[in-house]
């Protein structure tokens, strides 16, 4: 097939999905940034939804499109076709899009030469080391990150038509909510599912064997797979528990801790999991700590998971985890580690903000202050006085209150408030 029905190709399919209802997502490119030549970078995990935010944020706009996920585009040695047709098919345009840009052999060279010529450029990508942390030694011009992962709990409600008000919801509205969470914990927020009903387990293993296979071991020319999806299935099954690079390598029977600190990399730099690093006031004592790991996002755990979580709770503080992870990025004001001292005390969530720890969060599945374990509260009350932070938060099933315990104020907040912000 030639580079023009390519791309005629999918200018039809996009036009198809321009047609189909959107989810008005809570992110927003600048409007400022738009209108500039700094390169627009919208990364997140496959299938979250990245293009769609993309097309709709300049749809009013003329733009031209092209999906680099197809591996006939890759082998193109003459870029300078490809504007040729783009020219043709599109007409004049404002924005380029240029989708999964991470696919292209030196890719960088191609955007640096775009925009020395005028390009006004948007490039989305699945790899978030490759389109992010390191685009300032790649890129010539300013750059701009927005990330995009799968529905958050109240584009989650919008997408199920489920109306919450920001205050005085009566008992049903509060019932209708909780459905709807319990939901959201076992399907999780990829687009697709929640929109489409397919079929989770299927749509999802089908999606984590197409990154391991593209993003890892294609890209990084990994010759025995088994060893990437094994790591990839026990670091799920663990989710929200503390791994560090040496227990791992003795689980799984690797050769070395570099090794296994590559791969947990990739699997992380493609968007299946990501890890929170311990507190420590010192960065050389972090980097030496293990990390809890995390799930982008529920679904994949209930669908891709050999054992079936049944653990709300776990299910809960991965939730937490996604929603901190997507606010930091937002609002880019605050960090995220956890707390454990050496009698192994632990608080899930340290907020902190610069070097002051502004918050401390537990995560529990409680319905009741009878409910919650003592370990909990005693926990979070020593990491207030070591880490000399004041604002306790205890996040719950559905149980609300303000409590003092030992002269310390704490919060108890139901996760659907939590999640909604209200």
């Amino acid at each position: 097939m030639e580079i023009r029905d390519i791309l005629l190709r999918q200018k039809h399919d996009l036009d198809v999905e321009l047609s189909n209802p959107f989810i008005k997502r809570n992110i927003t490119i600048d409007d400022k940034a738009l209108e500039s030549n700094i390169i627009k970078v919208v990364i997140g995990p496959r299938r979250a939804g990245k293009s769609t935010f993309v097309l709709r944020s300049i749809e009013k706009a003329k733009f031209a499109y092209i999906n680099f996920d197809d591996e006939r585009l890759i082998k193109i040695e003459d870029y300078d076709n490809l504007l040729k047709y783009l020219k043709e098919i599109f007409g004049e345009f404002k924005y380029l899009i240029l989708d999964e840009i991470q696919n292209v052999p030196r890719w960088e060279l191609f955007i640096n030469r775009l925009q020395r010529s005028g390009y006004n450029l948007i490039i989305t990508g699945s790899n978030s080391m490759l389109l992010s942390k390191e685009l300032s030694t790649h890129l010539t011009g300013r750059h701009l990150d927005t990330l995009v992962l799968p529905f958050s709990f109240k584009e989650f409600l919008s997408a199920k038509k489920v109306e919450v008000k920001t205050k005085d919801n009566s008992v049903e509205e509060v019932g209708k909510i909780i459905k709807s969470l319990r939901e959201y914990l076992d399907v999780g927020g990829f687009p697709e599912i929640v929109t489409k009903n397919l079929n989770q387990k299927d749509y999802l293993n089908t999606l984590v064997d197409s990154v391991v296979l593209k993003d890892i071991v294609n890209r990084y020319n990994i010759r025995f797979s088994s060893l990437i999806y094994n790591l990839v299935k026990y670091l799920i099954e663990n989710f929200s528990h503390e791994a560090s690079l040496n227990s791992i390598k003795n689980t799984l029977h690797l050769n070395s801790v570099h090794t296994v600190d590559n791969y947990v990399r990739y699997i992380c730099e493609a968007f299946l999991i990501f890890r929170i690093n311990k507190f420590s006031v010192k960065s050389k004592e972090r980097a030496g700590f293990g990390s809890k790991i995390y799930v982008i996002d529920n679904g994949i755990v209930n669908a891709y998971s050999f054992k079936f979580s049944e653990d709300t709770g776990k299910l809960m503080e991965n939730t937490v985890a996604i929603e901190l992870m997507r606010r930091s990025e937002v609002f880019k004001r605050f960090t995220v580690n956890y707390w454990r001292n050496v009698q192994k005390k632990e608080v899930d969530f340290v907020i902190k903000d610069g070097i002051r720890v502004r918050q401390l969060i537990q995560v529990t599945y409680a319905s009741s202050k009878e409910t919650i374990k003592d370990r909990e509260i005693k926990n979070l009350l020593i990491a207030s006085t070591e880490l000399k932070c004041s604002d306790l938060l205890v996040i719950t099933w559905d149980y609300e209150a303000e409590e003092k315990v030992k002269g310390k104020k704490i919060r108890f907040v139901p996760l659907w408030k939590w999640l909604l912000n209200l």
